[in-house]
């Protein structure tokens, strides 16, 4: 990425996931958003990710249920065109990149980052890291046009 040490600040988590009552997730953006001041969040995902490969498989994965669940929702919604992909690695690489997608849509939910979206103090990214390639990948996420689409029900004014 080019940053110095010190100058980005890490949460990781199985499967990127951001989940509203993790509060190790929630804890890490509030304290980034508002005591930090970052100008920059960034969802990154990577291909060939296990967490979403377990979340693709129908099977119990015990404790791992809970955690996968937004993972299958995922593909759940987006069933038509993950489903219309023959290829089994493009469809999982996809489902990778729809993740990342709903997991900035969660980022966008919480209060702080609305507050900071709303001042225009801050930008979600969407990325991909192919550890095949050694390269990030920028999904070019249009972030405002699905926040649109939920701001009446998740928007907090």
């Amino acid at each position: 990425m080019g940053a110095p040490p010190g100058e980005i600040f890490v949460h990781r988590n199985i499967a990127n996931m951001v989940n509203a009552l993790d509060l190790s997730a929630m804890s890490v953006i509030n304290y980034a958003v508002v005591h930090l001041k970052v100008k920059h969040i960034i969802v990154c995902g990577h291909y060939y990710c296990g967490g979403v490969r377990a979340a693709m498989n129908a099977k119990d994965l015990g404790i791992l249920n809970p955690w996968l669940r937004k993972i299958r929702d995922v593909y759940r919604m987006n069933h038509d065109e993950l489903n219309a992909i023959k290829d089994h690695d493009a469809k999982f690489n996809r489902l990778v990149e729809l993740n990342v997608l709903e997991q900035c849509l969660s980022v966008m939910k919480t209060p702080e980052v609305q507050l900071a979206l709303k001042a225009n103090t801050i930008t979600i990214h969407g990325w991909v890291f192919d550890i095949r390639k050694g390269k990030l990948v920028d999904l070019k996420l249009d972030l405002n046009s699905f926040m649109d689409r939920i701001t009446e029900v998740y928007c907090l004014e």
